[in-house]
């Protein structure tokens, strides 16, 4: 048919029939013209063969840093993430725009593809919705931070729902506990805003290592009492089969590159120590705790801290009083008038057994 490409399968139906019939027969029945037909006999190549490389149909809008910025940075750190260079090259050049993110993510594949090492093969797994939660942790000592040059060892609670991705993670400065957990699963349950019908965990080997037998069996109660006051069914994946528990496994090594790629575009692994002494610090926090408590305001008292925080400022008891505590001066005054002793003595004469002993005298 006119203005439509031939294809391989026609290419071989029309040399098919070409043995036994003449150019106008076979190309009739391959479906395109005679001419088309005779050009063939000249050259028997498929159409698939015959096809030049694509050429680039727009400006390449990545001509002017990828080669200038983008290599470098994937050559000081390799591990560094597509999403990770795109915005730190929107931040470098606002005028390129979100559009170049294929675009960036297929030059970076392509490379990585080529150069790159090799990369894992992954079986994906069906999840239900609502079905299935999962809690781990996982150490960050690979990470190198340090808190005033002094290395901080530290891991996090990680909670993630196996069919949407949902996640919520929080930094553990113990160990493995079961007050590490509890705290951490119901702060993620409370962010969700209700509870999978399951709720699984890894053995907790390290949690278990220095506990009695008497002390791991109340861990073992204690763990199932949590899951059953949220309705959750609790199950734990067998001891040393790590896999078994893939669905939150493999998000440890997303959330770890996250932050590594954080710390590589921070330029440094070290933080500066909280400003405050001890003692002041401790008050400090606990004041905040016991505000957002009595007040019901947590969400929008950490957004006031992160701003804070964010300005490089440390948080202000009286700006956090004033924001959330009632004024003194708009609270009603309410007196409360004390009735006479006395009254007391009337409401028992009045009394049956009161009028039966009067009545006897």
């Amino acid at each position: 048919m006119p203005g439509r490409h031939v294809t391989d399968h026609q290419m071989r139906l029309f040399m098919k029939h070409r043995a036994t019939a003449p150019v106008p027969v076979a190309a009739a029945r391959a479906g395109f013209s005679p001419a088309t037909g005779y050009r063939i006999e000249q050259d028997p190549r498929p159409p698939s063969e015959k096809r030049g490389p694509r050429s680039r149909r727009r400006p390449d809008p990545l001509a002017e840093v990828f080669d200038a910025e983008v290599v470098p940075m994937l050559e000081a750190s390799p591990g560094l993430r597509p999403v990770a260079v795109l915005e730190e090259l929107l931040r470098r050049h606002p005028d390129l725009g979100p559009g170049i993110r294929r675009t960036l993510e297929r030059r970076i594949r392509q490379g990585r593809a080529l150069h790159g090492p090799e990369r894992e093969v992954i079986f994906r797994q069906v999840h239900e919705p609502g079905r299935l939660g999962l809690s781990d942790f996982t150490d960050l000592g690979g990470l190198g931070v340090t808190v005033a040059g002094v290395p901080l060892p530290h891991r996090l609670y990680h909670f993630r729902l196996a069919f949407s991705g949902f996640e919520h993670a929080h930094v553990v400065l113990g160990g493995e506990s079961f007050v590490a957990l509890a705290a951490g699963l119901q702060d993620a349950l409370w962010a969700l805003g209700g509870a999978p019908r399951e709720h699984r965990s890894d053995s907790l080997s390290a949690a278990f290592r220095n506990l009695a037998p008497e002390a791991e069996e109340d861990w073992t109660v204690r763990y199932a009492a949590l899951c059953s006051h949220y309705g959750m069914a609790a199950s734990r994946n067998n001891r040393g089969v790590a896999h078994e528990n893939g669905a939150i496994e493999a998000a440890h090594g997303h959330l770890k590159r996250a932050l590594e790629d954080a710390l590589l575009l921070r330029g440094s692994r070290d933080f500066d120590m909280a400003a405050l002494p001890a003692k002041a610090a401790c008050r400090l926090a606990v004041d905040a705790l016991a505000l957002a408590h009595d007040r019901a305001c947590e969400a929008d008292l950490a957004a006031l801290i992160d701003a804070s925080l964010d300005d490089g400022v440390l948080p202000d008891r009286e700006t956090m009083h004033a924001r959330f505590a009632p004024d003194p001066d708009a609270l009603p005054s309410v007196t409360v008038a004390l009735s006479p002793l006395s009254l007391y003595d009337a409401l028992t004469a009045a009394s049956p057994a009161g009028l039966a002993e009067g009545e006897a005298a």
